[in-house]
This record gives structure tokens, C-alpha cells and sequence, in this order.
């Protein structure tokens, strides 16, 4: 049997925005990309997200009395770490010597909400969107995991890339 699975889709083909995937050879397999001929460039990518909780939840975490410790000071570290860990979890990503990521939480009382920026930056031959995604999303889960307990129906989303930068694309913004 076939690992293979057939949609009439050609992965190679050009899509509508006249790009084609780059994670696909000729014959449509996976393969991870080759940068070795790109530029080495500044690349900074910045992610947001946001999880939305009971009203009581959020008071939890801005009072600071959440039983397994500080919710917005865990979920930064575990954030960064994850960053850094990206190529680890998502099989066709380089591994990464990322020069900076930086996690900012800013909570919403009026939504019940809190939502996390992370921005990462690196010196490469490959953009770091999926690393700074990545921090986003652990960020958010590892709110989701030290509330658990007292709010099961915790929403993540809005995940998304806001900008990046760098690269032979160049700039590029979710406004624009």
C-alpha cells in the first residue's frame, strides 16, 4: 500500500498568487529546502495570538494566585524555549541560531483575553515566521495548561504571522 495520497493536486504547480510550494520536489515528494545559495540577511518575523477565558480566570492570572505559580512568567519561558526548539517539531523547518525572541502578554479585561507578540530574529538564510509562530502557540498552551484546573473551555486563536522581514521577499505585513 501507498504512502501516497492523490487530491489531483500537482504541489509543484503554480497556485494562484503565482508561487508554487517549495517544500515539494518535481515528482511532488517532501523534501526539506535547500537556502545554501540564499543571502545571509537580518530575517525578524513577528507572530500574535490570543486565548480567551472566563472573566474569573484572568483574574487569577493578573492577581498572581494561580496554584502552579506565575501563569504569564511560565508561559514567557516556555514561549522562548519552544522558539528554539522549532526544527525539533516541525519536520521540514532548518534548525535555527536565533538571535533574539523577545514574548510580550498583554492582558483584556473587557474580552476576558490574553494575548501574546512574539517577535524572533535571526541572522540566516531562512525566514524565522514558524519559529515565532511556534512561541505563540506554546505560550498560549502553556497558559491553557496552568489554568486548566479551574477553566477547561479556555479558545485559542487569531494565531498569525502580523510581519516579516528580511530575505529575498523583503517586508511584508498582515495590513498590508
Amino acid at each position: 500500500m501507498s504512502n501516497n495520497v492523490s487530491n489531483n493536486v500537482n504541489p509543484t504547480e503554480t497556485v494562484a498568487t503565482g508561487e508554487h510550494l517549495t517544500h515539494f520536489d518535481a515528482s511532488g515528494q517532501a523534501h526539506m529546502v535547500d537556502v545554501g545559495a540564499k543571502t545571509t540577511t537580518h530575517r525578524i518575523a513577528v507572530a500574535r495570538g490570543s486565548i480567551r477565558m472566563k472573566p474569573e480566570t484572568l483574574a487569577i492570572i493578573t492577581s498572581g494566585t494561580a496554584k502552579k505559580g506565575d501563569v504569564l512568567g511560565i508561559a514567557r519561558i516556555a514561549a522562548i524555549m519552544a522558539s528554539k526548539r522549532t526544527s525539533d517539531l516541525i519536520p521540514l523547518c532548518h534548525p535555527l541560531a536565533l538571535t533574539r525572541v523577545a514574548v510580550d502578554f498583554v492582558t483584556d479585561e473587557a474580552n476576558a483575553s490574553v494575548h501574546c507578540t512574539a517577535q524572533v530574529e535571526t541572522h540566516g538564510q531562512t525566514g524565522v515566521e514558524m519559529e515565532a509562530l511556534t512561541a505563540v502557540q506554546i505560550g498560549l498552551l502553556t497558559i491553557y495548561d496552568m489554568c486548566k484546573a479551574v477553566d477547561r473551555g479556555m479558545v485559542m486563536s487569531e494565531i498569525r504571522v502580523m510581519e516579516k522581514h528580511g530575505g529575498k521577499s523583503g517586508d511584508w505585513s498582515a495590513t498590508s
